[in-house]
């Protein structure tokens, strides 16, 4: 069947040549007899240029070459684009397989595959929106260089060291000792209590979250200003409350002092509890690190990873809550203070998110919020005491109406909260991508 097509190919292609060469002949004496060319003749002689130009690549092999281009490329064709169809992306990885596998991050396979002249336009033909898109699902299906038979854990999964683990409890051991001494102090004893007591916290706070499951790379480390508003939203839940009511009422009449007669009062037991839940933090950035990783070993798509981590995250997220709210009970009883479940939990809430997203690689979201956060706490200070002023009643008007109708705490809980919803709602969607979660030489 194949040889009687060849051979009728070249039978066909013989005469054709033939024919025009006799047509051309024809066409080059017609101007010498004096006569116009046909338009028989013309196209005569078009075929006969088209026969000379194809014809002489073509002979001799000429048969063998079309059944070629003609039957093999279309039995090649075909089972490429079924393929295709079911998955689209496959060919593809084979195809910069060495890319894919030496990669550390999505991003350098986004940057090769670019390279190579893939373009946005290119990415949509295999079901994705850009090349960032396909290169996520390139790099979380694709097994790395050195990669062996599957393991029960990712050869890259953080483990638990007694280091860091030793160290996430020192922020609470110091405020616990700090609480105590100012409860056994008066004076100035007191006021150097609670000057190094703060100096002590702070110390013991940048050693747990430099090392362990809270640590973020150094191109990740957050900036001054992060850290500023961050030790702003701190001192607001030790100080704001008290602040604020006083203000409301009319005061304050003196500087806080510690003491059952300051005053204003001071919210010991919540920055207690917010130190003290720097391990359950580290214990659950850990988990989701670990659960993660193992996840993206055994992935076979963007979505399907996705769609697993997801509840995780929100599960670790919920078990950090639960731990917070316990040790706002248990500080609460201890010092003998009112828990504030809501103002003291938003603000863990917001602290820890902010940390995994840092962790993570996404500075830019938390250094956002925790301004916005900060600033609308001081905002909202700072209009109390300006509604004093001639003619600004008016200003002081909306957090007084809050404050009377849910009590002082409920102002931090409204702006930490909804600060740590807009975070949650972001980290959903990008904790969740499978370069969140590529290792780096930095991480730890």
């Amino acid at each position: 069947m194949g040889a009687g097509a060849v051979s009728r190919e070249g039978a066909g292609a013989g005469a054709g040549a033939g024919a025009g060469a006799g047509a051309g002949a024809g066409a080059v004496v017609a101007p010498v007899s004096g006569r116009k060319p046909s338009a028989h003749a013309s196209e005569a002689a078009s075929a006969a240029r088209r026969a000379s130009v194809y014809g002489s690549g073509s002979a001799g092999s000429g048969g063998e070459a079309s059944g070629y281009a003609g039957g093999g490329a279309a039995t090649d064709r075909k089972p490429s684009a079924r393929r295709g169809a079911v998955d689209p992306v496959k060919a593809l990885m084979h195809r910069h397989r060495e890319l894919c596998e030496r990669a550390v991050d999505p991003l350098e396979i986004a940057a090769g595959l670019e390279a190579h002249g893939v373009t946005d336009r290119t990415a949509t033909r295999f079901r994705h929106r850009d090349v960032f898109s396909l290169a996520e699902e390139m790099y979380a299906r694709v097994p790395r260089a050195g990669d062996t038979a599957p393991q029960s854990e990712a050869p890259d999964t953080p483990r638990v060291r007694a280091d860091w683990a030793l160290l996430t409890l020192l922020p609470g051991a110091l405020c616990a000792a700090t609480v105590t001494g100012l409860r056994l102090t008066e004076g100035r004893p007191r006021l150097a209590v609670a000057v190094l007591g703060v100096f002590a916290v702070s110390l013991g706070l940048r050693a747990a979250v430099r090392s362990g499951p809270l640590r973020a790379a150094r191109a990740w480390h957050p900036t001054t200003s992060t850290r500023a508003w961050t030790c702003g939203l701190l001192a607001y839940a030790l100080l704001g409350d008290g602040l604020l009511a006083a203000g409301i009422e009319g005061g304050p009449d003196g500087p806080p002092t510690g003491g059952s007669d300051s005053p204003w009062p001071i919210a010991l037991a919540s920055v207690l509890a917010l130190t003290l839940a720097v391990v359950p933090a580290a214990w659950c950035a850990h988990l989701f690190a670990v659960r993660a990783r193992r996840r993206l070993a055994t992935s076979r798509g963007l979505e399907e990873f996705a769609s697993s981590v997801r509840p995780l995250l929100l599960g670790v997220f919920g078990l950090f809550l639960c731990a917070l709210g316990g040790l706002l009970a248990g500080s609460g009883a201890w010092l003998g203070e009112p828990p504030a479940y809501a103002a003291a939990g938003a603000l863990g809430a917001l602290l820890l998110l902010a940390r995994l997203l840092t962790v993570h690689g996404f500075t830019h979201a938390p250094a956002v919020i925790l301004a916005a956060a900060g600033t609308a706490e001081a905002l909202a200070l700072v209009s109390v005491f300006a509604s004093r002023l001639p003619g600004c009643a008016l200003l002081g008007r909306p957090v007084e109406t809050v404050a009377a109708a849910w009590g002082p705490g409920s102002v931090p809980a409204l702006v930490c909260g909804g600060a740590a919803l807009v975070l949650l709602i972001h980290a959903t969607r990008t904790l969740t991508r499978a370069s969140a979660h590529a290792v780096h030489g930095d991480t730890p």
